[in-house]
């Protein structure tokens, strides 16, 4: 019966998983990809023994693993299994590349002897913006599992909670971003010994943090206005826009940190090793230090 405004009763629970049959060779192609990719990083991770790479090398799992589901829901569109696998791990796997993204600035200061001009005391860089990026992830992860509740209200809380934490992350990573710039600008006009020296290519890194953060922005404003425009939007009812705006974007961030690994920021002389050794605060960046003999 339509109500006396003339609309549809029924028509605001016209809820859907999917308003489309997620592509199969999309989603086959996909986890390729990032298998690929994933493979390649656990390879490298384990060669340098760049443990504070660890979560973005996980982040490529998700990828795959969410991916995977996406061909589940390719057989059965009704599965509530694969479309909470893919929602939640393709939603998250960008915040584990953020918290390595973070971390390379806080050791790349280091390394440059350059403490004096970050915008943050070095020591709380990364525990800054690593708390934040853990905050952004629990919201998208915690929304991402109270959407798979089964109904309609707790989809829509937890898609609350999935755009509270996607523009948690913008802010992150805008700050973060700003924070980078401000000393990339600082070192620019006053550079120290080792940055004058050249052995650390700073400025390629520098850009590579750039890009890369400047991608994940891009996806992640993709996703807030995909989420505003809720289950009948235009963006989630057209499964190209994922494909563009995450899967490419996150495939590239991938390949970026396969050609510039940060294992060359690692101090190169004596003196430097033993400097970085001792000021090293940042969390999880025990295994970046060289070890002592």
């Amino acid at each position: 019966m339509a109500s006396n405004d003339g609309t549809d009763p029924g028509a605001a629970f016209d809820f859907k998983l999917y308003r489309y049959t997620p592509s199969l060779p999309a989603a086959i192609a996909s986890v390729a990809v990032f298998a690929v990719l994933t493979v390649l990083h656990t390879w490298r991770l384990l060669r340098a023994r760049a443990f504070y790479f660890s979560a973005f090398t996980i982040g490529g799992v998700f990828q795959t693993i969410g991916y995977c589901g996406r061909i589940w829901s390719h057989y059965d569109t009704l599965s509530i299994g694969g479309f909470v696998i893919q929602a939640i791990l393709i939603l998250v796997a960008p915040a584990l590349y953020a918290a390595s993204i973070y971390m390379i600035l806080g050791r790349l200061i280091r390394t440059l002897r350059a403490e004096h001009l970050s915008l943050i005391p070095v020591n709380w860089v990364t525990r800054i913006f690593v708390t934040g990026d853990v905050i952004a992830f629990s919201l998208q992860a915690g929304g991402g599992g109270i959407q798979s509740g089964g109904t309609l209200d707790l989809y829509k809380i937890g898609e609350k909670i999935i755009i509270a934490g996607l523009f948690c992350q913008i802010c992150i990573f805008g700050f973060f971003i700003v924070t980078a710039m401000l000393f990339h600008r600082r070192i620019t006009l006053t550079p120290t010994r080792v940055a004058q020296r050249g052995d650390v290519p700073w400025k390629r890194y520098l850009w590579v943090l750039y890009t890369t953060s400047f991608i994940i922005l891009i996806r992640s404003v993709f996703r807030v206005v995909e989420y505003l425009q809720g289950n009948k939007g235009y963006l989630i009812t057209h499964e190209i826009f994922l494909y563009i705006f995450d899967t490419i974007l996150m495939a590239v961030v991938m390949a970026i940190f396969l050609v510039w690994y940060v294992e060359q920021l690692s101090p190169k002389d004596k003196s430097s090793r033993r400097s970085s050794d001792e000021s090293d605060g940042d969390v999880g960046l025990e295994a970046l230090a060289p070890s002592r003999r």
